[in-house]
């Protein structure tokens, strides 16, 4: 979010992150020959069967008869748009086995690779178009890999490619058997309304299932969940159970659990739907000026943006109305005073938000860190603000190499602005409103990728926002990523989501109340995120930001995730019912639209 209009950075911070593991593919590239004992363990990689086996993103993907390298069919799959053309397939493996993934290649940006494989995942890629050309590449699977995606795709807005001969080497996966039953089930988290669970991964298992009393309340893809919608004080039972193709095992032992009394997480009183927008106080943009006093009653949460540093490193934040001479129609100091106390008496929440497109904080040092607080208090004091939005983006949040335990964070910039917050939230009590606007780049992400990885190379922004959001979660009132300028993130079913549609939002808002394993470690699973801290991002008119998404799909992505109707291909991990709302960029977007945002969602909600 900026001052004048979207910038679409994620694209090219995609591109270094894939580039930088397409790099570390190709350091494997030359694998060693296969064994006597070893065999081909991918199915209908000729595609002699068409796309059996196979699943394309969208509609890219086709089996064709010309050309062909072999045979009598190959893929042909063709990008377009937000979509690169991906078909992958999951393939049985061995753990802790060596396995050679090769295919034969026609286009220009054509990539091959293998994601799931407990160790390094990885790819290679060709440039140039012309002749059939072979890409290979190798890896071994973790101590308790049993499965692996295979995949291949191209690139943005290039023409289509083909594929044929896909084979992967390696010793023939054992039968899948069902499950042991887990064990070490234990409560992480507990507020008045949820219970954060974990227990010990089991060998084999590619899911879990939740059960409270006997009825299955939630699943998940590794080994923690969060129940939510439970009653204060009350005492619950928990089991949990191992999936897989196999099967499900039989109920671990039960685990008692009462909920605190306290409503937990941020506190705040906002309404049970609430509808959050943007404010350009400080800049107008094409969108024009809006005065406080003229924002409709519709907004429950008016984030003023915003409050931006001397330096990017001074923490010191500053904030003032837009001049006139950029914003002729800009209101008195007191006139706006007196319009948010005027909306706060009407329940209203004003927050300040902090960065924005051109506003880079880093929190370097505990000297910055304490600025931060100074000046961010300052800020609230005179205005009479009930909170603080963080909107931290571009190079204001990254992850010092070695720092991969989201966790534990150790690189000062997360380090400080943890404290900085935490000093906040104490200082102005439980009425405290804090909410978090990051980008999918910073976040979602984060399931395939996180920080520099473990042997450096990728992008250190990458889920760089996920130790914040987990260290803060009991002080977080809601959290809204932005939906929008970004590119395909993979979901929690392993498929590529475009943004534009409802399934965009039903995929990622799904990850952040699912919980996911942090770069495929199943070990370092980022638990969900209770309902009512979540609200989905999203631009106001197609002049605000990439991705706007007509009323009709929002309202679809809405009915998926309240009530598990028109969810399309996508199967969530739970029916949400207590998501809290909306946030949109923005206020002044909404107005120059003739207020379609706001006007969809109170028709929606009955408002």
């Amino acid at each position: 979010m900026g001052r004048t209009g979207p910038t679409v950075r994620f694209s090219g911070l995609l591109a270094t992150c894939t580039a930088a593991v397409l790099a570390a593919g190709a350091l494997v590239a030359t694998a060693p020959a296969a064994s006597a004992a070893d065999v081909d363990v991918a199915r209908n990689g000729g595609f002699e069967a068409g796309l059996d086996g196979w699943s394309c993103t969208a509609a890219s993907g086709a089996a064709v008869s010309t050309p062909v390298r072999s045979g009598t069919s190959a893929l042909r799959a063709t990008p377009a748009g937000n979509d690169n053309a991906r078909c992958s397939q999951s393939v049985t493996v061995k753990p802790n086995s060596r396995y050679t993934l090769s295919a034969w290649v026609q286009g220009s940006h054509v990539y091959l690779g293998a994601t799931g494989t407990g160790t390094t995942d990885v790819s290679t890629w060709t440039q140039s178009p012309g002749a059939w050309k072979q890409l290979t590449t190798s890896f071994t699977t973790g101590p308790n890999t049993t499965s692996v995606s295979v995949y291949t795709h191209g690139w943005y807005g290039t023409p289509a490619h083909y594929v044929d001969d896909l084979t992967l080497v390696g010793p023939g996966g054992d039968p899948v058997v069902v499950p042991a039953v887990p064990a070490g089930l234990r409560t992480t988290a507990l507020t008045s309304s949820s219970v954060a669970l974990s227990w010990n991964a089991v060998s084999g298992a590619t899911g879990y299932n939740v059960y409270r009393g006997g009825t299955k309340v939630a699943s998940a893809t590794g080994p923690a969940a969060t129940v939510t919608g439970l009653t204060p004080s009350t005492a619950y039972t928990f089991q949990v159970t191992a999936t897989n193709a196999a099967g499900e095992s039989a109920k671990s032992a039960g685990l008692a659990v009462t909920t605190t009394e306290g409503g937990g997480g941020g506190g705040g009183k906002l309404p049970a739907r609430a509808l959050v927008g943007y404010l350009h106080s400080s800049f107008a943009n094409g969108s024009g000026y809006t005065r406080m006093a003229d924002v409709p009653d519709s907004w429950d949460v008016i984030n003023l943006a915003f409050g931006e540093p001397t330096t990017v490193t001074s923490g010191d934040i500053r904030f003032s109305l837009c001049p006139v001479t950029e914003c002729p129609n800009v209101e008195s100091e007191a006139d706006f005073k007196a319009a948010i106390k005027a909306k706060q008496a009407a329940g209203k929440k004003v927050l300040i938000s902090i960065g924005g497109q051109n506003g880079q904080v880093q929190l370097a040092s505990t000297a910055a860190r304490d600025a931060f607080v100074t000046s961010v208090s300052k800020i609230i004091d005179t205005y009479g603000l009930d909170g603080l939005d963080i909107d931290f983006e571009g190079h204001s949040l990254s992850l010092n190499t070695g720092d991969n335990d989201f966790r534990n964070p150790t690189s000062p910039v997360i380090v400080n602005l943890i404290s900085a917050v935490k000093t906040l939230k104490a200082k102005y009590g439980s009425d405290f409103i804090l909410t978090m606007a990051p980008e999918t780049f910073f976040v979602q992400l984060g399931y395939q990728f996180y920080g520099s990885g473990p042997w450096g190379g990728q992008d250190p922004r990458a889920g760089a926002y996920l130790p914040v959001i987990h260290a803060l979660r009991d002080d977080l009132t809601l959290l809204h990523v932005q939906d929008y300028n970004s590119g395909p993130i993979m979901g929690l079913d392993n498929q590529y989501h475009s943004m534009g549609g409802a399934d965009f939002h039903i995929a990622m808002t799904d990850m952040l109340l699912a919980g996911f394993p942090v770069a495929g470690d199943t070990s370092r699973v980022f638990p969900g995120l209770r309902p009512d801290q979540v609200a989905i991002g999203l631009p106001a008119s197609t002049h605000a930001g990439n991705g706007h998404t007509s009323p009709a799909e929002v309202n679809k992505a809405l009915n998926c995730l309240i009530k598990k109707t028109d969810c399309g291909s996508y199967q969530t991990h739970g029916t949400w019912t207590d998501l809290r709302g909306l946030m949109t960029w923005s206020i002044n977007w909404d107005r120059f639209n003739n207020w379609e945002f706001s006007r969809n969602f109170n028709s929606y909600f009955g408002r």
